[in-house]
């Protein structure tokens, strides 16, 4: 699971998704990659799982970069406890995504196995994505 060796900071803000991407929004190492159309939090084991999804599809061919890392700490009270106490423990990580962002690239195979298995990849995220091509 993706998850930082160590952060500033043990516990973050929740926070808000607003605009669209400014930074990894245009294609830099593969020739097809998958693009956000949606703002939301995607988490280390939704990334992993379409990373799976990806490369199995494309037996282990090609390249694949992973353009987005979960650098968030998303914190969860246990369940059955009452209001207050603080604010519960880190209990996973997660990666805030605007839209336009490319969250896969790959490289090295035929389009459409290219194409096919970047949309297995998408059904494993909980965001609508876009396949783009470089042009």
């Amino acid at each position: 699971m993706l998850q930082p060796t160590r952060t500033k900071y043990r516990k973050a803000h929740k926070g808000r998704i607003h605009g669209k991407a400014s930074r990894c929004n245009s294609m830099n190492y593969g020739s097809y990659g998958l693009k956000a159309t949606q703002p939301d939090r995607i988490i280390g084991k939704q990334i992993e799982a379409a990373r799976v999804a990806l490369t199995r599809h494309m037996k282990r061919q090609g390249r694949v970069w992973t353009r987005i890392f979960p650098n968030i700490p998303v914190s969860k009270k246990p369940t059955e406890v009452r209001m207050g106490k603080g604010k519960g423990s880190p209990e996973f990580w997660a990666c805030r995504v605007k839209p336009g962002r490319i969250l896969f690239e790959v490289d090295g195979v035929a389009e459409i196995v290219a194409k096919e298995a970047l949309y297995k990849a998408s059904a494993k995220l909980p965001i609508k994505c876009k396949i783009i091509k470089r042009i």
